[in-house]
C-alpha cells in the first residue's frame, strides 16, 4: 500500500560537523578564506570567512588511513592529500563541489611530507625516500595524473619537510629537504633531475620546518627559514655570486667585519660557558654551481643570516605571511611551538654604530597562545588566511585557534585579536545525548572529554542556525563512554571507571545560554557556583564561588565569556562543572545508562563476563539511592538500556544476544519477558514515541521492530525484520509528524545511515526512504543515533534533526525534511 504521499521524499542536508584537526604539522593549508585540513581519514573543509560563525561545511571520504598533508595547488581550484597508507589523492572543485579527481599508491609508507611547486610534486615517506612527480591534469575527463620523474634516496633518513623555489635571477629551481638529521639538505635541478648540492649545518635537533621566501632581503635574494626542535630558528640567504675587485673590497671591508665578528663571537662564548656545547655560529658561505637552460654557468652562494630565538620548546611549524599585493609591508613569519605559544617575527632595521650602515634585527613582533602555560603538547601547526589577515593554529588535541588583525589608525600598528574558531574530539565519537527540551547535544569520547554543542545564533530567528561547541564540563582522567542530561542543567557520564558522575551547571553556563537565546530563563533560582576547576592529581571538578577559591590554573569566567562562545584554550580550563555527585554499586568498569524521561530514575551497567556482574541498577535521581532490586537476567555486558517514553518499562539488549523487557511495580521494576532470536550481539534498542514498538539492532545484520501488545505470547515474533548490509550498531525513531509519520534511522559499523518511515496505524510496514552514504554520513562504525526532541510549538513541521557519532572521529547533526 505505497500511496505516493506516504513514500513522500526524503531530503537531507548537513547542519553541522565536528572534527578535530590531525597532529601533523604539514596536515593543513589554506587558499583566500578556504581552510582545508586532514581530520581522521577524512579532509575536512572549513570556510574561514570573516563570519565567526561559520564552521565544517564539508569532509571528503577517501583515504583509508589518517590524513597526514594536504597541500593546494597554487591558482587553481584543486589540492594534493596524503595519508599514513602511502596513498596520494587530487581533488578539483566541480560545479561549488569537491571532487576526487586521481589517486596514486606513491609510497610503500606513510607520506610525512607534501609540497606542491607549479606542476613538479614532491612526496617524502618513512620508507626514507623522496619521490618527484610531474602532475600532468587533464581537462577532458577530470582526471589528473602524476608521472615519477625522480625517487631520492635518503639513506635511512626520515623526511619531515620538503620546500621548493625558484632560484633569483633565474629560472632554476632549489629543493630544501630536513630530515631526522640536523643538516638542511639543499638540491637544485639540472636536466629535470634534482642533485644534491649543499648541506647546511647548524641546528642542534632535527629540523621540523622550512619556509621560503623572496624578497625578504633584498629584491634578488631568496630567503628560507629553517625550525628545529633545537628551539631556534635559523634564517638563511640564497644570491647569485658576484665576483668583485678584490683590492679595493679588501681595504675597506674586511677589518670592519673581522672585528666585529670576532667581538660577536666572544660574546656568544660568554654567554653559552654555562651551558653544555654552546652554540656556534659558523658564517661559511655554502657555494654551488648550476647550469642555466642556456648552457651557462651560474654560482650561487647560501650563507647564515639570522638566529631567531624566543621559543622555550621546538619550533613545530614555519609559514611566511603572503604579502597583499597592493602594498608591500614587511615581511613576516609565524612560527608555532610545542610552549603552546605562536610568534609573529618581523625585522626592525636599527643603525649600526660603525660607518652608519643600517642593519636589520629580527624581532618578535606579537606573541599569541599561553605564555609560560605547559599545555600538553602545544601547538601543531599553523596557517595564514584571508591574505595574511588572519592566523589560524591548531593545537595537540586537534583544537583550532584564530586571531585577526585590524589596523590601529592612531599608532599605524597592528592589533590582533582573538576570535571564535572550530573544535572537535580528538579520537572516536562514543555517546551523544540531547537535553530534554532539545536545546543542546552533548557528546563524549576517549579523548577523556564531554563537550556540549549549541545552536549560536538562536537570537535571530532568521538566521540559519549556527552550531558550535559552547561548553566542555568535564575534562577526565579517564576514557568517557557516555553521558546523559537529567534536566536542562544537570547530567550524569559514565567513563572506564566503577561510579557515574552527576554534574550541575555552573552561573556562567547559565548565563552565557541566556546571553546566546539557547535556554529559556531558568526558574531555579538556586545559587549556583561561577565554575569548577580540577586538583592536580584528582578526578572530581570542584566548585569555585568567589576570588577565594581560584585556582592559578583555571581562571574564573571572564564577564566577556558569557557574552560570546568560549575560545579553544577557555574550553579546556574555565567552562567546567563541579560535580555533585558519584553513584557507586558497580564491580566493574561501567557500560551503558539511561535515564528516564521523568528524569527520576537513572539505569546503569557494567562490563560483565558472569551473570552475577550483568545486571542493571537503577538509582533514584533525588537520593541517589538504588531503587528496587538489581535487574538481573542477562549473562554478558549489558550494551544498551533504555526507557518507554512513560517510563512504565525498561528495555536492555546485552552482548549474549537476547534482549529483557523489565515493567515498574511499586517498589521498582520486574522482568517481564524476553528473546533471543538474534543471532549474535545486539548493539542498540530504541523506543518509538507512541510507545506502542520498540526496535532492536544487532551485528547479525538485522533491525527488528517489535509491538508491545504482543510480548504475552509464547512465541514472539517481531513485526518486521530489516535486512541491513552491513551490521547495525545503532537505531532511533523519531517523533510522528503532522501527518502521523514517523521515521527510523539505522546506523551501520560501516557509517552510512538508513532511513524508513511508517505511518503509525501501519505499524509492520516500513519503507526504505534514503541511504546515506559515507558523502554525507560518517566512514567508520556509527556508535549513537538520537533525533532532536521537537519544541512543542513545532510538532507540525515536516523537518527533523538526526544527530549521530561515530568511531570516524566526527559529530554530525543532519537536517531531515520530509
Amino acid at each position: 500500500m505505497n500511496h505516493s504521499s506516504d513514500s513522500s521524499p526524503l531530503s537531507v542536508s548537513t547542519d553541522y560537523i565536528s572534527a578535530s584537526a590531525n597532529r601533523h604539522s604539514c596536515a593543513s593549508d589554506s587558499s583566500g578564506s578556504l581552510v582545508a585540513f586532514g581530520s581522521s581519514k577524512f579532509v575536512a573543509l572549513w570556510s574561514a570567512s570573516e563570519d565567526q560563525n561559520s564552521g565544517i561545511h564539508q569532509t571528503l571520504p577517501g583515504h583509508d588511513g589518517l590524513v597526514t598533508c594536504v597541500r593546494f595547488k597554487l591558482g587553481e581550484g584543486c589540492f594534493l592529500s596524503a595519508d599514513d597508507k602511502g596513498y596520494l589523492r587530487c581533488w578539483r572543485l566541480e560545479n561549488n563541489k569537491w571532487v576526487s579527481t586521481g589517486v596514486l599508491h606513491a609510497h610503500k609508507k606513510a607520506i610525512s611530507a607534501l609540497c606542491v611547486f607549479g606542476d613538479c610534486v614532491a612526496t617524502g615517506s618513512s620508507d626514507a625516500t623522496i619521490t618527484v612527480w610531474r602532475h600532468i591534469p587533464s581537462t577532458e575527463n577530470m582526471k589528473d595524473e602524476l608521472q615519477e620523474v625522480q625517487r631520492i634516496d635518503l639513506k635511512g633518513r626520515y623526511p619531515l619537510d620538503i620546500q621548493i623555489a625558484t632560484l633569483p635571477e633565474s629560472d632554476n629551481v632549489i629543493m630544501a629537504v630536513s630530515a631526522t638529521e640536523r643538516n638542511i639538505s639543499i638540491f637544485t635541478r639540472s636536466e629535470e633531475q634534482f642533485v644534491r648540492a649543499a648541506s647546511l649545518p647548524g641546528h642542534e635537533d632535527w629540523i621540523k620546518s622550512l619556509a621560503f621566501q623572496q624578497g625578504v632581503a633584498g629584491p634578488a635574494v631568496l630567503t628560507l627559514a629553517s625550525g628545529s626542535r633545537d628551539g631556534t630558528i635559523r634564517l638563511w640567504n640564497i644570491e647569485k655570486l658576484v665576483k668583485e675587485k678584490k683590492e679595493s673590497s679588501d681595504q675597506i671591508a674586511d677589518p670592519l667585519s673581522d672585528d666585529l665578528l670576532d667581538s660577536f663571537e666572544a660574546a656568544l662564548g660568554d654567554i653559552a660557558e654555562g651551558e653544555e656545547g654552546g652554540r656556534q655560529i659558523s658564517m661559511k658561505r655554502h657555494v654551488m654551481t648550476i647550469r642555466n637552460k642556456s648552457g651557462s654557468l651560474l654560482q650561487y652562494s647560501i650563507t647564515f643570516d639570522a638566529l631567531l630565538i624566543g621559543h622555550e620548546a621546538g619550533i613545530t611549524s614555519l609559514t611566511w605571511r603572503p604579502s597583499p599585493l597592493e602594498c608591500t609591508p614587511c615581511p613576516m613569519l609565524l612560527s608555532t611551538s610545542t610552549d603552546s605559544s605562536l610568534i609573529l617575527w618581523a625585522p626592525s632595521s636599527i643603525t649600526a654604530s660603525a660607518g652608519g650602515e643600517s642593519t636589520s634585527l629580527w624581532i618578535n613582533q606579537q606573541r599569541f597562545g599561553d605564555i609560560g602555560g605547559q599545555r600538553l603538547g602545544g601547538f601543531v601547526g599553523a596557517v595564514w588566511t584571508r591574505d595574511g589577515a588572519d592566523v589560524l593554529a591548531w593545537g595537540w588535541n586537534g583544537g583550532w585557534r584564530r586571531w585577526s588583525s585590524q589596523a590601529d589608525s592612531d599608532s599605524n600598528a597592528e592589533l590582533w585579536k582573538e576570535v571564535s574558531a572550530i573544535s572537535g574530539h580528538r579520537g572516536s565519537v562514543r555517546g551523544i545525548s540531547w537535553s530534554p527540551g532539545g536545546e543542546y547535544l552533548i557528546s563524549t569520547g576517549p579523548d577523556q572529554t564531554t563537550r556540549i554543542h549549541g545552536s549560536v545564533n538562536a537570537r535571530s530567528p532568521n538566521a540559519p542556525e549556527s552550531w558550535h561547541e559552547i561548553c566542555r564540563p568535564q575534562v577526565h582522567g579517564y576514557d568517557l563512554i557516555d553521558a546523559v542530561f537529567l534536566g536542562p542543567t544537570r547530567f550524569t557520564s559514565i567513563a572506564d571507571e566503577k561510579v557515574a558522575r552527576v554534574f550541575e551547571a555552573p552561573q556562567s553556563f547559565v548565563s552565557l545560554c541566556q546571553n546566546l537565546s539557547i535556554l529559556p530563563d531558568i526558574e531555579d533560582k538556586s545559587k549556583r557556583p561561577m565554575a569548577a576547576s580540577v586538583p592536580p592529581l584528582g578526578l572530581s571538578n570542584k566548585a569555585l564561588s568567589g576570588v577565594d577559591s581560584t585556582e592559578p590554573h583555571f581562571p574564573l569566567p571572564s564577564a566577556s565569556m558569557t557574552q560570546r562562545r568560549p575560545f579553544e584554550g577557555e574550553l579546556a580550563v574555565s567552562t567546567l562543572w563541579p560535580e555533585a555527585e558519584k553513584v557507586f554499586g558497580h564491580g566493574y568498569e561501567l557500560h551503558a545508562i539511561a535515564v528516564s524521561h521523568s528524569g527520576k530514575y537513572v539505569a546503569t551497567s557494567c562490563r560483565a563476563s558472569s551473570p552475577e556482574h550483568a545486571g542493571i541498577k537503577v538509582y533514584d535521581t533525588r537520593t541517589w539511592q538504588p531503587y528496587g532490586q538489581t535487574l538481573q537476567g542477562h549473562q554478558l555486558t549489558v550494551t544498551r538500556i533504555a526507557f518507554s517514553r512513560d517510563d512504565r518499562y525498561i528495555l536492555s539488549v546485552s552482548r549474549d544476544r537476547t534482549w529483557i523487557i523489565y515493567q515498574a511495580e511499586d517498589d521498582g521494576y520486574v522482568a517481564i519477558t524476553a528473546d533471543k532470536s538474534h543471532t549474535r550481539i545486539v548493539w542498540d534498542c530504541a523506543w518509538a514515541h507512541e510507545n506502542d514498538v520498540f526496535a532492536t539492532a544487532s551485528r547479525d545484520r538485522t533491525v527488528k521492530i517489535w509491538n508491545l501488545r504482543d510480548l504475552t505470547a509464547k512465541k514472539k515474533t517481531p513485526l518486521v525484520t530489516i535486512k541491513t548490509k552491513e551490521a547495525a550498531t545503532a537505531v532511533a525513531f523519531s517523533p510522528a509528524s503532522g501527518s502521523r509519520r514517523r521515521l527510523l534511522a539505522v546506523g551501520m559499523e560501516n557509517g552510512n545511515i538508513l532511513i524508513y518511515s511508517s505511518s503509525i496505524d501501519m505499524p509492520e510496514k516500513w519503507i526504505d526512504q534514503i541511504y546515506l552514504d559515507k558523502s554525507i554520513a560518517h566512514v567508520d562504525q556509527i556508535h549513537r543515533i538520537d533525533w532532536r526532541p521537537q519544541k512543542p510549538n513545532l510538532e507540525n513541521t515536516k523537518d527533523s534533526q538526526l544527530a549521530t557519532c561515530s568511531e570516524d572521529g566526527t559529530l554530525r547533526i543532519l537536517h531531515v525534511r520530509l
